[in-house]
């Protein structure tokens, strides 16, 4: 007896749990996690500025928002920064760095907030937060 040639039944393999660390947002959440670290070690806003340079390229473009809302936050931020730091000789310039803090760490809660929601930062040109 012939048997009918029949393809063994395929089962679709089971999807990871989507979660940040598994999709596209990875590396946007590692840009942000740097900068948040550049607190303690300066270097990693340069190596964040960096990814998000090369990773916009190749982003949709709901995530290319965030990639010009990051690489915008490195320089206005240093802006920010360099402005309060030469203020500091009169006085004025250390309540200025720690409104640059602030204003640094808001953007990036803000954009953290919005990549885990998987939304387009809406205003990345923004000098403000």
């Amino acid at each position: 007896m012939t048997e009918a040639l029949t393809p063994p039944p395929t089962a679709s393999a089971p999807r990871p749990p989507s979660s940040a660390f598994s999709d596209e947002r990875q590396m946007a959440l590692i840009i942000y996690i740097l900068y948040l670290a550049s607190f303690a070690a300066g270097i990693t806003a340069i190596i964040g500025l960096v990814l998000a340079y090369v990773s916009r390229d190749n982003a949709p473009d709901w995530l290319k928002s965030h990639y010009t809302f990051q690489i915008r936050t490195f320089w206005i931020g240093l802006l920010y920064f360099v402005v309060a730091g030469l203020c500091v000789f009169i006085v004025i310039g250390i309540p200025m760095l720690a409104v640059a803090a602030v204003w640094f760490i808001v953007r990036c809660a803000l954009g953290l907030s919005r990549l885990l929601r998987t939304e387009a930062y809406p205003t990345p040109q923004s000098w403000v937060i």
